[in-house]
This record gives C-alpha cells, structure tokens and sequence, in this order.
C-alpha cells in the first residue's frame, strides 16, 4: 500500500500562508514557521503529521499529498479547515 510522510502549515487566510510560504522560500525554517504560526496541533510539532495512507486526509490535502512532488511546499490549499502549506516529506509505492 503506498504511504506518505507530511508536515503542514495551517492558516485562516490565503494571503497568511502566501506571506509565511514567501519566508519559507527566503530560508526560514518549515518547523520554526509551523511552531509560530500553525493553528494546528501538529504545529508544536513542526507541522509534522507523521505517516498516513491513501484517503486518511480531505480529499485537497490527500489529492496533493499522493500526486505532486516530495520536498516542495505545496500551497496555499483550502480545505474546510483553512489553508495549508504541505510538504511531502517521504512517500513510498
């Protein structure tokens, strides 16, 4: 079964995560900016959401997670709960 490795951002508005995905770009660290920023509870952890399968995310999350590529920062994504900067971190077939 393929799995994914993720770490997230998670933010009320398009042009947050925008602002915090140009900081990341410029050199900040993703955990640093996730610990300052996520209104997630993985936040503390750096956005780090661990390993997870196919369909264990809402669907926008799940789409980009199991199909663009690893390494990059993916964003803004909106889901019902906000916008999202996604990192695959591993992904395996």
């Amino acid at each position: 079964m393929t799995t994914a490795s993720a770490r997230h951002i998670l933010v009320d508005s398009e042009e947050e995560c925008e602002s915090l995905k140009a900081q990341i770009e410029s050199g900040a660290a993703f955990e640093d900016i996730a610990k300052d920023h996520s209104k997630c509870p993985s936040g503390g952890r750096g956005g780090d959401l661990g390993t997870f399968g196919p369909g264990q995310m809402v669907k926008e999350f799940n789409d980009v997670v199991f199909s663009e590529a690893v390494g990059v920062v993916h964003g803004p994504i909106q889901t019902q709960f906000g916008y999202h900067l996604i990192e695959v971190t591993e992904r395996s077939e």
